[in-house]
C-alpha cells in the first residue's frame, strides 16, 4: 500500500496523515534515562508524531522528564494517564496514594500541574494504512480499567463498546506489558512501558504507520544499571534508589504482573455480573 501524500500543515491532527510513522511511548514514569534512550532511536527521531499515552511524570525525575518532553514541541501528542490525573488533582490531604507519585506531584509547580490536568483522555489520529487510530491510556472509556492480552472476548467487547465504527485500531498503555491482539474486528496495541517495564529491563515502545500501516513492537536496551545510579544520585526522592532497583531493573516478571492484574478485568466474576 502506498503512503498518502502529506497533508498541508493547516490540517487538524484528527485528519492529518503521517508519512514517516508514529512512535508511541507509554508509561514513562519520569525515568529520564529510559526516555533519553528511546528518543535517540533513529525511528523515533524520524517519526512525524510521538504519542505519549499517559503516566508520564509519576516517578523519580519528574521536572527533568517534563522539560525533555516539552522540548519535542509540536511533534508530541500528549494524553493523560491515571497517575497524571491524580498528580494534577493533588492537594494537601488529597495526595496520590502511591508515595512516589505523591512525591513527584510535590516537585511540580501550579502551572505544571495545571498542564497535566488539561491533557485529553483520548486522541484520534489518521495513520497511513491504519486509518483513524484511537490512543488512550488504559481503555477508551476509563484511565484505570484493566484489559490484558489474555482478557476474555466479553471483556474486550465491554471496553471497546463506545469506540466509533470507523476506528479499527486502538492503542493503549497502563499495564506495562507489550502486546498486539485482534478482537471484535479491531487491532489493539499496547506498546508496554518506557520507564517501568515488566518482564525485562529496557524500553518498550511501538511504531505505527511506515511500510503501509505496519504495527511494530520495539525494545530498546540501555544501561539500566547506570540509570539506577543516576536516579539515586539526581532524584531527591528518599525512595528513589529502591524504586529504581525494583522498576528500572524490571524485577517483576510479566507472569507476575498478569497474575496481579488479572482479577481486575473481571475474569473471576460470576456469570451475569459486571466485570
Amino acid at each position: 500500500m502506498t503512503t498518502p501524500d502529506t497533508a498541508p500543515d493547516s490540517a487538524p491532527d484528527s485528519v492529518r496523515p503521517y508519512g514517516a510513522g508514529v512512535a508511541v511511548l507509554s508509561d514513562i514514569h519520569a525515568v529520564l534515562p529510559a526516555l533519553e534512550a528511546v528518543l535517540a532511536e533513529p525511528d523515533v527521531h524520524a517519526a512525524d508524531r510521538i504519542v505519549l499515552t499517559g503516566d508520564l511524570l509519576a516517578g523519580p525525575l519528574p521536572r527533568q522528564t517534563l522539560a525533555r518532553l516539552r522540548a519535542l514541541g509540536d511533534r508530541a501528542v500528549w494524553i493523560s494517564g491515571n497517575a497524571d490525573r491524580e498528580m494534577a488533582a493533588a492537594r494537601p490531604g488529597n495526595e496520590p496514594g502511591d508515595p512516589m507519585d505523591a512525591w513527584a506531584a510535590g516537585q511540580l509547580g501550579p502551572d505544571e500541574l495545571e498542564f497535566l490536568g488539561s491533557l485529553p483522555a483520548t486522541v484520534t489520529l489518521e495513520v497511513p494504512g491504519l486509518g483513524p487510530v484511537l490512543f488512550c491510556h488504559a481503555t477508551p472509556r476509563d484511565d484505570t480499567e484493566i484489559a490484558l492480552v489474555d482478557s476474555r472476548p466479553e471483556r474486550w467487547a465491554e471496553v471497546l463498546a463506545g469506540v466509533p465504527d470507523a476506528v479499527r485500531t486502538v492503542v493503549c498503555g497502563h499495564t506495562h506489558m507489550p502486546f498486539v491482539r485482534f478482537t471484535h474486528g479491531r487491532l489493539v496495541v499496547n506498546p508496554g512501558s518506557v520507564g517501568m517495564p515488566y518482564g525485562r529491563p529496557g524500553v518498550h515502545w511501538a511504531l505505527l504507520g511506515p511500510g503501509g500501516g505496519a504495527v511494530t513492537l520495539r525494545h530498546t536496551a540501555f544501561d539500566h544499571e547506570a540509570a539506577c545510579a543516576r536516579i539515586a544520585r539526581e532524584s531527591g526522592s528518599p525512595s528513589a534508589a529502591a524504586w529504581a532497583d525494583t522498576y528500572v531493573r524490571a524485577r517483576c516478571s510479566a507472569e507476575e504482573a498478569l497474575a496481579a492484574f488479572g482479577p481486575g478485568d473481571g475474569r473471576n466474576a460470576a456469570p451475569g455480573t459486571d466485570g
